[in-house]
């Protein structure tokens, strides 16, 4: 069974599991969990690429050819190429995002990592992005994976997650407690 600390379960969960026993038998941790954030990257920056993975009207054929291309296209190791094109035979391209969810939480387990989610209104650049990293860790009092996801609509700042705590400091929100505060509310 998928490992029950990181909160790894179900259908998603014994795939993520199955993926991540593979490569670390092939000492390809690394590489697979880059292939992965870029395809949920690539998930979120494409609509198109989210409806075929979500489309049952697709058949096995055409999702599996067309899986494999972007896997090809992006440049994908062998093992993840072969990971995605099983999920796609079996039926199961809508399961990936939890996949990928489940393979970097057992992945942070594995490593004592805690990961933090951050959301920024534009990229971050990498001295941003190692100064959001050090605070984090001087908070959690260990090592953090950080998750980082671009919204415009934050306008400006971060909202940064870190396993049940929220920290908020976006212009939005800020802009949104300050109209409240006008309204009298």
């Amino acid at each position: 069974m998928a490992s029950e600390a990181s909160g790894v379960s179900g259908l998603a969960g014994r795939y993520a599991k199955a993926l991540f026993d593979l490569a670390d038998e092939r000492k390809a941790l690394d590489q697979v969990a880059a292939d992965l954030r870029q395809l949920r990257a690539m998930m979120q920056d494409s609509a198109d690429l989210s409806r075929l993975m979500r489309s049952p009207v697709l058949s096995r054929a055409s999702q599996a050819k067309a899986i494999a291309a972007v896997a090809e296209g992006a440049g994908f190791s062998q093992l993840t190429k072969n990971f995605l094109g099983l999920v796609a035979q079996n039926r199961r391209l809508f399961s990936v995002p939890g996949m990928i969810d489940g393979f970097l939480a057992i992945l942070a387990e594995r490593r004592g990592e805690v990961t933090a989610q951050v959301t920024a209104a534009q990229e971050l650049t990498p001295a941003q992005l190692e100064a959001v990293n050090e605070q984090l860790k001087k908070a959690v009092g260990r090592k953090v994976s950080v998750d980082v996801r671009v919204d415009p609509s934050l306008l400006g700042g971060l909202i940064v997650k870190v396993g049940s705590r929220m920290v908020d400091a976006s212009l939005r929100s800020k802009l949104h407690r300050l109209q409240l505060a006008m309204k009298g509310v």
